[in-house]
């Protein structure tokens, strides 16, 4: 590293740090207002609600770090062109890709560290901020579900069920197919609701049809007796698993579970690819930024500001239009989580072949 790297970093760090501690505390002004009317209405202590900022730092750092980028980039160089410090640069045969070489190095070290960070760090107490907010808020998550198939005993025990009733433990619209070891059919139970006590199911009115002699005989006992169905309730309540909550490993085997199952999977999938291209905008940013800093020559603070927060607003905004349209299957899920970092990447290659030099 030369002495006009070390200049560039030294003059980009501090500004760098001093933005993202300015958008992280943003965030989290954001954040504790838009929530502060229920914390009072539920009389949360001050120590709760600190602990819910705590919490929240990590990912407002993921959020506010290409912001912050973008605009002690933009800044630095736009007081370089107005101070004239970059004629005795250019007039010495130095391009402007080699003079902002270090900030392109930064951002893509921003970029690979970013990733790790968000993996290991930021969803894990993204995930304790968000119970421990549900908690202090008494929001509590249904895990009533529908239409659930669910196997047990290996197989040999088939639960199809209607509704499963998380608050009194109930399943209504029963239907229970029990196969031998051959997979042959045994027995079929139907039965509009069963309540659950303790360790087996209490079938109310059961239609049982039992094989006898090659045939079936039914059978209406006020109670199933003869069959015992032990599935605990845990196997019928909804699993409500969001991609932001889980790591990159987690994430891959839901994704690939939901894709044995048959269920939908387009969403949690563009989610998946998000988290990759997400962290590609630091170095995206750090090549805007650096065609954009010359064009300032009067109140390079505000305006550096103002086009980063217009970028980052534009590029929010068509990252989650594209997102929700790869959910809504309109996209493909890979499509709608690159869209954005490929439209950025060439519109910052296209600023920077027009920038001053």
């Amino acid at each position: 590293m030369n002495t006009l790297d070390k200049m560039v970093i030294r003059s980009l760090l501090p500004v760098f740090s001093g933005a993202l501690v300015f958008f992280v505390l943003i965030l989290q002004l954001v954040d504790l207002f838009s929530n502060l009317w229920r914390y009072l209405n539920h009389d949360v202590s001050v120590e709760s609600i600190i602990e819910v900022m705590v919490l929240y730092i990590p990912k407002t750092v993921s959020y506010a770090l290409p912001i912050a980028f973008l605009f002690s980039v933009s800044y630095i160089l736009g007081l370089f062109y107005s101070n004239n410090e970059l004629i005795s640069v250019f007039g010495s045969g130095i391009p402007l890709k080699r003079f902002v070489l270090p900030v392109l190095v930064l951002g893509a070290v921003l970029s690979i560290g970013g990733y790790f960070f968000e993996d290991q760090v930021v969803i894990d107490t993204f995930k304790q901020k968000n119970e421990l907010n549900r908690k202090l808020l008494n929001q509590k998550i249904s895990e009533s579900n529908t239409n659930i198939t669910a196997f047990s005993d290996n197989g040999r025990v088939i639960y199809n069920v209607g509704y499963y009733n998380d608050s009194d433990t109930t399943l209504s619209k029963i239907l229970v197919l029990i196969r031998d070891e051959n997979g042959e059919l045994r027995s079929r139970v139907d039965a509009d609701s069963a309540e659950w006590e303790g360790d087996h199911w209490r079938v109310n009115n059961p239609r049982v049809f039992q094989r006898n002699n090659g045939g079936f005989v039914e059978s209406r006992p006020d109670i199933l007796t003869k069959i015992k169905l032990t599935e605990p309730p845990a196997t019928f309540r909804k699993t409500t698993r969001e991609i932001e909550e889980m790591d990159s490993k987690n994430a891959r085997e839901w994704i690939k579970s939901l894709q044995r199952s048959g269920l939908p999977h387009k969403g949690a999938l563009a989610e998946y690819y998000q988290r990759y291209s997400f962290a590609l905008t630091p170095f995206i940013v750090s090549i805007i930024a650096s065609s954009l800093g010359g064009r300032f020559k009067k109140n390079v603070l505000l305006m550096s500001l103002l086009i980063s927060l217009i970028f980052s607003v534009v590029y929010y905004v068509l990252q989650m239009i594209l997102v929700l349209m790869a959910k809504l299957g309109y996209l493909p899920p890979l499509a709608g989580a690159l869209i954005p970092v490929v439209f950025f990447l060439l519109l910052g290659i296209g600023l920077f072949k027009q920038a001053r030099t």
